[in-house]
């Protein structure tokens, strides 16, 4: 009996010890469950990511050489087996931008793609690598640019160059019909582009101060603080006396962009859009522009190009980029639709009307 005790006693500190065991063991089950599951889901959105940013066109690299220097540029062709095709040629807005636009043209070269065309873009002068200084680059300059990769893609096998058009957005608006006054294209697609340039800066800074519900009192000071802006450019002030006459407060405002503004303040693309006439033009305006009237560019536009060549796209849920504006607002659904669906990103409708435009231009009406 003592020894059958004693066995006993062992039995049960055995069990007893090895109780703990279990609920650990079960931890670990689920810790590993939890891990595979996560594993799984990372896998699936890796390849939902890859499948998003998967292009039906082919990508390279391509050199042009203008005014001493090369354009670092990419020329995105489709892969439909064709020996030729046409050619859009990009043409951006303002801001360092470089050749993709941070991949956001790619969609756009998508639907370009699919109807046929080839698209053509660079980085701006100083932007990822690439020779020179955009900001010292006057209207003219930019188009002097376009006009030589225009002639660069007439010379290349595979480009059709008589199916060569431009594609502009916001201060290409300036830019685009000046490339036209140079040199013969198909087509012109014009993104939000802007008619004067200190009209639109007026038009900007109060479109902004309303957004953001600002007093009347702050209204009037930043208006004012605008109009001396305006005498400075106006009587050629440097951009130390710039400085001096805002009492520092610059807003982000540099020696090199102060340049570029002396530059190209006076810039009015009314007059320049008479060599689009006869051209096929869409014109994409969206709802929720703050940068540009809409309004006035499109008076201008019908007013100048008549309605023969003229096809006007309303996007009412685009912000100026003619990004979905209930997204643009967001930078968190910005960074996800961007990731997840790239495509997504723009307005209802846009990349299609491009499509179709492209497929027929002049006679497709969004």
């Amino acid at each position: 009996m003592i020894v059958s005790g004693a066995m006993r006693t062992r039995r049960e500190t055995s069990r007893t010890e090895q109780r703990p065991t279990r609920p650990r063991r079960r931890v670990l089950r689920l810790a590993a469950w939890a891990l595979a599951t996560v594993v799984v889901a990372a896998c699936c959105l890796g390849g939902v990511v890859v499948w998003q940013h998967s292009y039906d066109m082919h990508e390279q690299r391509v050199s042009i050489r203008h005014g001493g220097h090369v354009l670092h540029g990419v020329l995105a062709t489709p892969e439909d087996g064709r020996e030729q095709h046409g050619l859009v040629v990009y043409v951006h807005g303002d801001g360092a931008v470089d050749a993709t636009y941070d991949g956001g043209y790619r969609p756009l070269w998508e639907a370009n793609a699919a109807a046929g065309y080839a698209s053509l873009s660079w980085d701006k002068p100083g932007v990822a690598g690439a020779p020179g200084d955009w900001l010292e680059q006057s209207m003219q300059d930019r188009a002097d640019e376009v006009a030589a990769a225009i002639a660069w893609a007439r010379g290349r096998p595979g480009i059709d160059g008589d199916r060569i058009g431009l594609w502009g957005a916001s201060q290409a608006g300036w830019v685009l019909p000046k490339v036209a006054a140079k040199t013969p294209v198909r087509f012109v697609i014009a993104a939000s582009p802007a008619i004067n340039w200190l009209r639109q800066g007026r038009y900007n800074l109060l479109a902004e101060l309303h957004a953001e519900g600002a007093s009347a009192a702050r209204i009037e000071a930043e208006t004012a603080r605008s109009d001396t802006t305006r005498r400075l450019l106006r009587r050629g002030a440097t951009f130390s006396e710039y400085t001096e006459a805002v009492e520092g407060r610059t807003d982000g405002m540099t020696a090199g962009r102060w340049r570029f503004v002396s530059e190209n303040y006076t810039a009015d693309a009314t007059r320049d859009l008479e060599a689009l006439r006869g051209t096929p033009v869409l014109l994409a305006l969206a709802g929720h522009d703050t940068n540009v009237d809409t309004a006035e560019t499109e008076r201008v536009y019908r007013k100048v190009l008549g309605s023969d060549a003229l096809t006007v796209a309303h996007y009412p849920d685009a912000a100026h980029s003619l990004v979905k504006e209930s997204v643009e607002q967001s930078d968190l659904k910005l960074a996800l639709t961007a990731l997840l669906s790239p495509r997504g990103l723009f307005a209802e409708g846009y990349l299609a009307d491009q499509r179709r435009f492209l497929a027929a231009p002049g006679r497709a009406r969004p």
